[in-house]
């Protein structure tokens, strides 16, 4: 028997839905990808992405056998590389493994490179109606609410999310209960000033009943570090140089210009010539500051000090390091701060 819950819950659901591309469909290939690219991503942002990411890849077969320096620039700009990897890794095991299909079975799945149990869940109730419940930030803060749970909203509080789930989760219809719940956290139930006059299931809220929606969950205090970093636009016949970072660690496979932290003890000038020549073995023949550039990562604020600098000896080709010309920058997947500094030199000089 469908709970009132879940019945409330999903007609609203399906009576004020946003119209978003990866909506209009049942294949589990393309609610895997929207999935994935929606992590840790805002929905305005995902849509382009996502169009053009089905454009040029348009199956999982064509996923597999796609080079991984091609998808990576395919990411270029989402952030969370691993993200794209695992999408690579797990494309060529259903399609070597399970004849190009992804599994409707969870414990297959969640075998998978990328494959949790949000990930999992969401997946395969919206396109099999598996009956599985999902866990996200969204989920976690209407959950809190209803059930008044104090604190801030971490994954503690998961087992009784969980539990209370499991309790109104509908026997069919389960792909839209579940993206019923993760539409009003992200409309109704918001972090921040949440709608509660339009919030189809304040009824079965107890923190609206208190007065206490706005109290919960906690907001969390979050610690921003600062890193100041030095980079070198080394230019010759008009190509640039880039080197790719190692495929193992932070941003892997991706390619960027030279350049690092500055140390406490160095001015910007000094610690570009120091990483240039531990990195490339180069002294240069003249520098000039060019810009700065500010970034924003999860835990870090990063200001990027960026450099002209004219060497006195050119640096050879080698698989990880080439030089280019400005219409193929966007053949190789960089980092978001690189990728600022590029559209800021071509802004510059065009």
């Amino acid at each position: 028997m469908t709970s009132p819950f879940a019945k409330t819950l999903t007609a609203w659901y399906l009576n004020n839905a946003r119209d978003l591309p990866w909506r209009r469909t049942k294949d589990p290939y393309k609610i895997w990808i929207s999935e994935i690219m929606l992590q840790q991503t805002t929905v305005s942002a995902v849509i382009p992405y996502f169009e053009k990411w089905i454009q040029k890849f348009p199956d999982v077969q064509t996923l597999a056998r796609a080079p991984i320096q091609e998808i990576l620039a395919q990411w270029q700009g989402l952030g969370y590389y691993n993200r794209a990897r695992n999408l690579h890794r797990s494309a060529q095991i259903i399609v070597d493994e399970h004849e190009s299909r992804i599994p409707s079975g969870p414990d297959i799945v969640r075998k998978l490179p990328g494959f949790g149990p949000y990930t999992t869940g969401a997946v395969l109730s919206i396109a099999f109606d598996k009956k599985l419940s999902i866990i996200d930030a969204n989920v976690r803060r209407v959950v809190m609410r209803i059930l008044s749970i104090e604190g801030e909203a971490d994954t503690k509080h998961d087992k009784r999310v969980l539990e209370y789930l499991l309790t109104v989760l509908p026997e069919k219809g389960v792909g839209d209960f579940n993206q019923g719940l993760m539409e009003l956290g992200a409309l109704v139930c918001r972090s921040k000033e949440p709608v509660c006059v339009q919030c189809p299931v304040s009824k079965f809220c107890l923190a609206y009943k208190e007065g206490r929606q706005e109290l919960i969950p906690t907001p969390k205090k979050r610690i921003v570090k600062d890193i100041n970093a030095v980079i070198a636009v080394i230019e010759h016949k008009g190509k640039y140089f880039i080197q790719k970072r190692p495929s193992k660690g932070l941003l892997a496979d991706l390619w960027e210009f030279p350049g690092g932290k500055i140390e406490a003890d160095e001015t910007p000038k000094e610690a570009l010539i120091r990483e240039v020549q531990e990195e490339l073995g180069i002294s240069p023949k003249s520098v000039k500051h060019l810009f700065d550039v500010q970034h924003f990562y999860t835990q870090f604020r990063v200001k990027l000090s960026v450099w002209r600098f004219d060497p006195i000896d050119i640096v050879p080709t080698r698989k990880d390091r080439k030089w280019l010309n400005p219409i193929d920058f966007n053949k190789y997947p960089m980092p978001s701060g690189s990728a600022k500094i590029v559209e800021k030199i071509f802004k510059k000089s065009s």
